[in-house]
Parts: structure tokens; C-alpha cells; sequence
């Protein structure tokens, strides 16, 4: 049984990827994953390859990495400030061609914006294959990194190698960029953070779409070695359940009643209604800086862009539209560009009655608790 115990360590450890530490719960027997596969609040972050160029479809390692973590049992929700590709969740923070500097530079805000528990780094591309400032670049990586662990303590980051390409440029830098990577990884564990290598040594230049992008063979090869990196976490029991960011339950002036997601699902087109207050899921909203209402990963939004009386309230994925703008107002939420508020028709006191725009009067059916904005 012991030779048993020790094997298997083996396979885990390797799956943490270099530079990875094993949880003494393994070597004891004590089962770390015996819970339920972690709620997630994933942020992937870094340049053109989390952005999806080379992907066929826009979804990067993204939309691979969803579906085996969805298959694992995780409730998830990928954020970031910007959406790409087809998958129904294409939130994520990748800007092309943006260098390790540049994602520093705007780490904090998205950060503190999204509090996600994992964040899935691939960046140091731009740098290696534009020559820019190599012999700092793996300090820049080092900070960056802080930077993170900092800014979203509660999080788990899991940092991807820079990948093969066909570039004599980033090829010339790559070997001993990466080489430091183990280093700075065991530094920030030996600090008490949680942070895992993912090594991307199994893409070949068969799985690239041009020079430095992969294909989807290559993107799936990437999911797979985070996804791995994600199950290792998670039964080291490092991924802890997402944090608040300044969201909640949003209850009606109706005694009893929440603002509610038919269903907890997060389909578009799913009605927005009135539920007995029970903090699931679906009663979980958070008010952002953008104007908008989110819970599960999608925007409250007036169907249709309809302002006129009776429009009925409905989820759909975050778009940027008017009709997804809501703003506090006489202990309620407004839809500025129909001057219209959230109501709960007739006053009902009915579980699944949906809502509507309607005339603002400031009555119980119009009132909500105002969240804190995030």
C-alpha cells in the first residue's frame, strides 16, 4: 500500500507541473479533493494567444479548457474585461500584442474589478520575439506575478511558458526565459503564494497556426495543461470560493421577494423575475462601474433594447448596450436611456413573475437594495 501511496504521489506531482509543491495531505492518504470540483471565477489573462488568434473560432485554449473543467464537476465563470470567439462564455483579459509591461499595467484595475480565484497566465511572447529589454524580461515576469498575488490574494496563478513558435527572434530567448520560470515559481510558493508552473513543452510546431500562434490542436493541448494545473490546486486545496465583489442579493421592496435568474441559468434570453430570497446562485448579483447588473456571468438587459412600458427583463451575455445600463435611483434601479425602472408587475407577490421597464413611481414593486458598486 505504501509503494501504492508513493506512485501515485508521483503522478500528481507531476502533473503540478516544475516548481510545484505537494500538500503532505498525499503522502498520508488524507484526501485533499475528497470536496466537490471548486467553484471557479477564472481570469484568463495575457496577450493574442488568450485573445484567440490562430483559433478558428476566437476561443483560444479557452473554450477547451471550460468544457473539461465543466466535465470535472466546476461551476465556472470566466471574466475579464474583454470578449472573444463563440463560446457561450467569452469573457477574458487578453490584449494582442501587448508585452508583460503592458498587462502589468492594467492588472490592478482588472484585478480588483473581477477578484477571480484562478488566473491562467500565458504572456512573455511580444517581449522574447520583439527583443524588448530581454535580459529584464524575467523580472518583469517576477513582478508581474507579485503584482497578481498581490492585487488578488485569494488566487490561485497558474503561469504558462512561453510557447514554441517558428520565430528565430523569440526562439533565440525562449530556452532561457523559460529556464527562470522554475525559480520564480518556487520563490513566490517559498513566500507562501499560490502559484504553479504549466509547462507548454507539449506544443510542437506542428500545432502552430502561423509563427507564434497555436491552432486548435495546439490550443487544446494548452487547455489540457491548465486544466491540469487547475486540478492539481484544487486538491492541494488552494482554490477557495470566489470572493464578494461588492455583490449580493438584490431584494424587492416586496417583503420576502429577491431579484432572481429563472432557473440559475445562464441562457440568453433567460427571464429576470421575482423569487422568495434563498441566496442561490442565481440571486447573486454584482453592480459594476460599466452600468450594468451581472450574476452568472450575463447582464440584466431589457429585451430587445425595448424603453417602452411592459419591456420584459431578461440575461443576456454583457454587450455593452443601453439596455443592459442601470443606475441607482429612488431606492431602485433605472434604465437611463428609457427613463424607465425595474418593476415588478401589479406588485405581484408570485415566484416567476417577470420583470419589466416600467413608468418610475417609486412604489415597493420599483424598490431594491442598491449594491456597492465594483
Amino acid at each position: 500500500m505504501k509503494k501504492l501511496l508513493a506512485a501515485l504521489v508521483a503522478v500528481l506531482s507531476a502533473a503540478l507541473g516544475t516548481g510545484a509543491a505537494w500538500p503532505a495531505a498525499a503522502a498520508t492518504g488524507t484526501s485533499a479533493s475528497a470536496a466537490a470540483p471548486a467553484t471557479l471565477r477564472l481570469m484568463p489573462l495575457g496577450d493574442s494567444i488568450t485573445w484567440g488568434v490562430g483559433s478558428a473560432s476566437g476561443n483560444s485554449y479557452r473554450s477547451f479548457l471550460w468544457n473539461r473543467l465543466a466535465a470535472e464537476g466546476h461551476t465556472q465563470d470566466f471574466v475579464g474585461s474583454g470578449r472573444n470567439g463563440t463560446m457561450s462564455d467569452p469573457d477574458n483579459e487578453g490584449h494582442s500584442g501587448w508585452r508583460i509591461d503592458q498587462i502589468a499595467g492594467i492588472a490592478d484595475s482588472v484585478l480588483a474589478r473581477f477578484r477571480p480565484n484562478v488566473v491562467t497566465l500565458e504572456i512573455g511572447t511580444n517581449d522574447l520575439n520583439g527583443n524588448y529589454q530581454i535580459p529584464t524580461a524575467a523580472d518583469r515576469m517576477r513582478a508581474l506575478i507579485d503584482q497578481i498575488t498581490n492585487a488578488a490574494p485569494d488566487a490561485t496563478v497558474l503561469v504558462g511558458t512561453v510557447l514554441i513558435s517558428t520565430s528565430g527572434t523569440e526562439e533565440a530567448n525562449r530556452p532561457a526565459f523559460n529556464a527562470k520560470l522554475p525559480g520564480i515559481v518556487q520563490a513566490e510558493q517559498a513566500a507562501g503564494k499560490h502559484v504553479r508552473l504549466v509547462d507548454m513543452s507539449a506544443l510542437t510546431t506542428a500545432d502552430l497556426s502561423d509563427s507564434l500562434h497555436p491552432n486548435d490542436n495546439g490550443f487544446s493541448k494548452m487547455a489540457a495543461a491548465f486544466d491540469a494545473g487547475v486540478q492539481a490546486a484544487d486538491a492541494a486545496g488552494w482554490i477557495k470560493p470566489p470572493v464578494s465583489v461588492g455583490g449580493g442579493q438584490v431584494r424587492s421592496g416586496i417583503a420576502g421577494k429577491c431579484l432572481d435568474v429563472n432557473g440559475g441559468s445562464n441562457a440568453n434570453g433567460t427571464a429576470a423575475q421575482i423569487w422568495t430570497c434563498n441566496g442561490s446562485t442565481g440571486q447573486q448579483w454584482s453592480a459594476r462601474s460599466d452600468g450594468t447588473l451581472r450574476a452568472l456571468g450575463k447582464c440584466l438587459d431589457a429585451t430587445g433594447r425595448g424603453t417602452a412600458n411592459g419591456t420584459k427583463i431578461e440575461i443576456w451575455d454583457c454587450n455593452g448596450g443601453t439596455n443592459q445600463q442601470w443606475l441607482a435611483y429612488n431606492s431602485g434601479y433605472r434604465n437611463p436611456v428609457s427613463g424607465r425602472c425595474l418593476d415588478d408587475p401589479n406588485s405581484s407577490t408570485a415566484d416567476g413573475t417577470q420583470l419589466v421597464l416600467w413608468d418610475c413611481s417609486g412604489g415597493a414593486n420599483q424598490q431594491w437594495t442598491a449594491l456597492p458598486v465594483s
